[in-house]
């Protein structure tokens, strides 16, 4: 099973902009099959952007041209690029992981405060 560590959380204004990290370990570097979730406290986990295991790319509608997702086979890390951020971006990131006929993975989240 992959390990995921997040990291690059943190409070930004509005406007400004964050990089999130997911360090990945335990099997092959693939950006296929991995994605970004972020969670509201009280609200269900939603998925932010992802590459799905055939390798299509997927950006929610509200994020669409202000987050950006990229892998790094080096380093083994799946990053998120996030852009004109909004209050309403607020949240605890997750980085996961489809695991296929393995069972899926989850970082421990990350959270972005976008406040003023």
């Amino acid at each position: 099973q992959v390990q995921l560590v997040e990291s690059g959380g943190g409070l930004v204004q509005p406007g400004g902009s964050l990089r999130l990290s997911c360090a990945t370990s335990g099997s092959p570097f693939s950006v296929y099959g991995m994605a970004w979730y972020r969670q509201v406290p009280g609200y269900q986990r939603e998925l932010v952007a992802g590459v799905s295991r055939t390798g299509i790319t997927k950006y929610d509608d509200s994020v669409r041209g202000r987050f950006t997702i990229s892998g790094d086979n080096a380093k083994r890390t799946f990053d998120l690029q996030m852009t004109g951020l909004k209050p309403e971006d607020t949240a605890i990131y997750y980085c996961f992981k489809d695991g296929g006929r393995e069972p899926d993975s989850w970082g421990q989240g990350t959270q972005v405060t976008v406040s003023s």
